[in-house]
């Protein structure tokens, strides 16, 4: 696990200033170039529903949290409460975030550097996720981190869309920092050949917050709009969206097949699952892409797609979801439109074969079946 707290009060005392870190030693592996992060779903075989407020826990094997638990997860509920239905980064920051100790301070908003090999994360392996410490937003999951020996937590690839790149002051490196909040993480850099993704965020254990895989809140949305390829396409491009999965709903057979769900027998509408930041997005904006993406005025169908399996629906997890759903859809009938999508509650949710999966992303295309039209 981490560091003690004693070490980690020692690393706070005596941060460097970021010339410090000197550039000939990070910066002679190569260029420094933005290398986006691949996007991969999570954890699909470990996940486990706890159907409170909308969201989902994980677990893959018991461990011992560190003492910064309870304030990485008070951080996550704190910015949850906060934000209502608008995302933070477009809010005040006052109130809206964590309050910083004077080192944390240092290294985040005056994007300071904590002194190597003393942070609390450096040899930090257990699973979960980073989070940003200031307003709590996911950043990376631990899969993704590596044993780099440079004396900060190092990743080789982002929660998509949580990091941002920019250039950094110094003309040279390129800085990271939360894309949520705009908080300081460190720097990025490519060309090292330390990881097959050849890509290492250098980062500093202040600018985290650890959450094990148990205690991370993820929203939890399911959508059915016609064919799932082009609406889980659609969905994956919302930042805050952490993972996306198609697959059936809302019908009676167990464990149902593509063949069957095309034979109009089983009651199952092609859907999408959902995970998302709830830090980052809400579910009413999620809900609002999803009716940009597809006709919710066509009833059996979407476009050439027909049938009750592409029917228009959406599956809530709770009575939150359900209340947003309908206030949207009346929304759009007092403007005139004839809604048929249909609001259910959620019922269980069977993936789909695997060459259903990301199958636009996959192919490095867009879906010719879903066009997004603005609505609000």
């Amino acid at each position: 696990m981490g560091r003690s707290e004693a070490a980690l009060s020692a690393a706070s005392s005596g941060a460097a200033q970021e010339n410090d870190i000197g550039d000939a030693t990070w910066l002679h592996f190569g260029a420094v170039n933005h290398l986006p992060g691949c996007r991969r779903r999570l954890w699909r075989s470990t996940i486990l529903l706890t159907g409170e407020q909308g969201r989902i826990g994980l677990s893959c094997f018991p461990f011992v949290s560190t003492h910064f638990l309870a304030q990485a997860t008070a951080c996550q509920d704190q910015s949850l409460a906060a934000r209502g239905n608008t995302a933070m980064a477009t809010q005040s920051p006052e109130g809206k975030y964590r309050t910083l100790t004077a080192e944390e301070e240092y290294v985040i908003v005056h994007k300071g550097t904590e002194r190597p090999f003393t942070g609390e994360y450096n040899d930090h392996f257990a699973g979960g996720v980073y989070a940003c410490r200031r307003c709590g937003a996911m950043l990376y999951r631990s899969q993704d981190k590596f044993r780099a020996h440079c004396g900060w937590p190092a990743f080789d690839d982002e929660i998509a869309g949580a990091v941002q790149h920019l250039p950094d002051a110094d003309g040279q490196r390129t800085e990271i920092i939360c894309a949520n909040c705009g908080g300081h993480l460190g720097h990025v850099f490519v060309g090292e050949q330390l990881t097959t993704k050849n890509t290492r965020h250098c980062v500093n254990s202040l600018s985290l917050a650890f959450i094990p895989e148990v205690e991370v809140k993820y929203g939890r949305a399911i959508f059915a709009g016609g064919c799932f390829w082009g609406v889980e396409h659609w969905l994956q491009q919302e930042p805050g969206v952490i993972a996306t999965t198609v697959g059936y709903t809302g019908g009676t057979k167990e464990r149902p097949t593509y063949e069957d769900v095309c034979t109009h027998t089983t009651g199952h509408a092609e859907a999408v699952e959902v995970l998302y930041d709830p830090v980052r997005v809400s579910f009413e904006q999620l809900a609002k892409l999803f009716f940009e993406i597809h006709a919710p005025t066509q009833s059996d169908g979407q476009g050439a797609d027909r049938g009750d399996q592409y029917r228009s629906a959406i599956f809530y997890v709770d009575e939150a979801q359900q209340q947003t759903a309908d206030m949207l859809v009346a929304e759009l009938k007092s403007r005139g439109l004839n809604v048929v999508t249909q609001v259910s509650a959620a019922a269980r949710f069977w993936p789909a074969e695997d060459y259903h999966q990301d199958y636009f992303l996959n192919k490095g295309a867009a879906p010719p079946c879903h066009v997004r039209r603005k609505l609000w």
